[in-house]
């Protein structure tokens, strides 16, 4: 079968996996996103990551990426991206990617790879109609209406992230203010502990911890961080009405501790219709590896998604 490395570029971290055509994994790696240095560190973080999979695996045949950030995917090119990326607007990955390792590339956003991935292998199967939703050093978004992902005419079709949850609210780094991704992004997790608790926690894994073992107060501000992702998912709920609502992303980890709050929150009905996205972390990894092995032509799952005639004519 044939092998291909798909790689996920967040604003924390980046992953890549080696797999083949049935999804089986055969290598990873991880790096840091080093972004705080700008885009020429983040390249030299992801060709370090690519070049450790290849060393392993030589017989890979493409490379399919998945960043933060509105993608082109017909081109590859970085359309837009907040200072979460710092310099990343205008990239151009693919045509990077193919001058760099010789190989055919593909590259989309990340919270549409990951709503591949999980439509490949994990919660989406079998379901037509889905949003994904990627809590990480962002908020990202993904829609998918019979069996098409919907990229919208400026590639920002499914950017909940960057939808107004509070008029007038915090300032968001895309320009607005009141962003979702302001309120229940690990960024935002990390800025509401501080504001509640008064104490300077590095990573979102202190707060899941600290609440597992029953701190009142990282438990009050998961109360409130899950309010608020309730709200998000209720608007996406009244305005696409998916089969399925995918959550993802890095805090999907530790969902254990904060899950059966946002249950509760969402009310039977709609908690019914909310999944956590099966692949985990890796989700994005997965469905970029499933873009390029679209492209390659050869995916042997059988699968009618997201063929490149429809990518292209849906945008």
């Amino acid at each position: 079968m044939r092998q291909v490395i798909g790689v996920d570029i967040g604003g924390t971290g980046i992953k890549g996996l080696v797999v083949d055509e049935s999804g089986t994994v055969l290598a990873e790696a991880v790096r840091d996103t080093e972004a705080r240095l700008g885009r020429e560190a983040i390249l030299g973080q992801l060709q370090g990551l690519v070049e450790e999979l290849l060393t392993g695996h030589p017989a890979v045949e493409a490379l399919g990426i998945a960043s933060a950030g509105r993608i082109n995917m017909n081109s590859g090119e970085v359309v837009y991206a907040t200072d979460n990326l710092p310099g990343w607007q205008g990239m151009q990955l693919t045509q990077w990617a193919m001058a760099e390792f010789g190989l055919p590339a593909a590259a989309d956003n990340d919270a549409n790879a990951a709503l591949l991935g999980e439509v490949w292998l994990g919660a989406g199967r079998g379901k037509p109609s889905l949003v994904m939703l990627t809590l990480g050093t962002g908020v990202g978004g993904a829609n998918l209406a019979d069996g098409r992902l919907l990229r919208g005419a400026s590639w920002s079709g499914g950017d909940w992230g960057h939808s107004v949850l509070v008029p007038g609210g915090r300032p968001c780094n895309c320009g607005k203010q009141g962003c979702a991704e302001q309120y229940v992004s690990g960024n935002a997790l990390l800025r509401l502990a501080l504001e509640q608790t008064g104490i300077t926690y590095t990573h979102g894994r202190e707060i899941m911890a600290a609440a597992g073992i029953g701190d009142t107060a990282a438990l009050a501000v998961l109360e409130r961080f899950t309010a608020d992702l309730a709200l998000v998912i209720g608007n996406i709920a009244a305005s696409v009405d998916p089969e399925w609502i995918i959550i993802g992303g890095g805090v999907i980890q530790t969902r254990a501790v904060w899950w059966p709050m946002l249950a509760g929150k969402l009310g039977s009905g709609l908690a019914g219709r909310v999944a956590a996205a099966e692949l985990g972390n890796r989700a994005g990894c997965f469905g970029a590896a499933r873009l390029v092995l679209e492209r390659l032509g050869r995916d042997s799952s059988g699968s009618s998604y997201v063929s490149d005639k429809e990518e292209i004519e849906y945008g």
